[in-house]
């Protein structure tokens, strides 16, 4: 098992608890799906797993193999290289190519050898189907081609999860398909992806194990929820604009 929480009380970085008693578990090669209006306690939940916020409060809190009540802070970065992070806004460097930005992920963990950093880089970008596009920037892309860039990012030190937030919310309908295709056919490597979404007919065309964040609780959902009512958009802006002012704050770089 790769992820274990036990009635972990989940809170945000200003201590309000957003999510009690939580049980979440992740194995691998499983794709898993976070749903939950905005301001329901998704994205705080993802910020543990990848060690942003700390998890005090539990029968059981494990991350590869750590326990996050006692880990000392010195291993973050080293548990954090076996991650993927995957953000809605992509975070790639406006200022390098496609291909450094990806050379500097590997150089930065560790890789030195130039052959295998290309080697490594042209596989990445064959798995996301843009090697033709190593030597372009940025913002000669369209969203999706950014986003195929930043699932590249993760996949490159061959993580055992991935961890996306919201990866297809700035996407049209079928690219936020093709980054889906994507990101499952990932798992046949036997990564875990677990990624939150408010795009909830993409889990009724591509299955997967479902959690949702409601009252203050994370529930499995194991029954037909084609007609659940998840959100009431009449009612998410402001927690939007909200949960947006949290979302960029305070956050470290994790792009590698």
């Amino acid at each position: 098992m790769l992820i274990d929480y036990k009635k972990a009380n989940i809170y945000q970085k200003d201590g309000i608890l957003v999510l009690k008693e939580v049980d979440f578990h992740v194995n691998e090669g499983e794709f898993i799906y976070i749903i939950g209006r905005v301001g329901a306690g998704k994205s705080t939940l993802l910020k543990t797993l990848y060690f942003e916020l700390d998890v005090d409060e539990a029968e059981e809190a494990i991350v590869m193999n750590h326990d996050l009540r006692n880990m000392k802070r010195k291993y973050i970065p080293a548990l954090r290289r076996q991650m993927g992070i995957i953000f809605q806004d992509f975070q790639l460097l406006a200022d390098r190519t496609v291909r450094n930005n990806l050379r500097f992920v590997l150089k930065a963990t560790g890789w030195k050898d130039k052959n295998e950093i290309d080697e490594r880089i042209d596989d990445v970008l064959r798995d996301v189907e843009m090697l033709e596009y190593a030597d372009r920037f940025p913002h000669e892309l369209s969203g999706g081609e950014q986003q195929r860039i930043a699932i590249a990012r993760s996949i490159l030190n061959n993580p055992k999860v991935i961890i996306a937030d919201e990866p297809t919310g700035n996407l049209d309908i079928e690219t936020a398909r093709q980054i889906i295709l994507l990101l499952r056919r990932i798992t046949e490597s036997g990564t875990a992806v677990v990624m939150t979404t408010h795009n909830t007919s993409l889990l009724q065309e591509y299955p997967g194990i479902v959690y949702r964040c409601i009252n203050q609780r994370l529930e499995e959902i194991t029954h037909d929820f084609n007609h659940m009512a998840l959100y009431e958009e009449s009612e998410q802006d402001d927690d939007e604009a909200e949960e947006k002012k949290s979302y960029y704050s305070d956050r470290e770089d994790l792009s590698i």
